[in-house]
């Protein structure tokens, strides 16, 4: 099993026991692609939920530019509510659980396809 796989069931544990969700593995496995090298980095495979510059990163860069979804206090509010799912005391918000996360919050799955 290679390093990206053994990433992928760590994001879907992470989903199952973390987050009380069951992970469709196709599209964990799209969106985890998708976050690109960032995953095998420990600063930049996870969020920093404390900090508002990393939270608006998430809006700009995923919400708006890779799911093509129009600025509005909803986005923040998505994230929010993706951040307190995960657990706001989890030091370790896994970006591609959030980004799973949040394409399942606004039903952009046809993004990964």
């Amino acid at each position: 099993m290679g390093k990206r796989d053994e990433l992928i069931e760590k994001y879907a544990d992470d989903l199952k026991s973390k987050c009380g969700m069951d992970p469709d593995m196709d599209l964990l496995k799209k969106v985890t692609i998708g976050c690109g090298p960032s995953i095998y980095d420990a600063d930049a495979s996870t969020v920093a939920a404390s900090q508002p510059g990393e939270l608006e990163t998430v809006k700009n860069n995923f919400l708006i530019k890779k799911l093509g979804l129009a600025d509005g206090p909803e986005l923040s509010d998505a994230i929010d509510s993706v951040i307190e799912t995960y657990g706001k005391s989890e030091r370790n918000k896994y970006r591609a659980v959030v980004y799973y996360m949040l394409t399942k919050h606004f039903g952009k799955e046809s993004v990964y396809g």
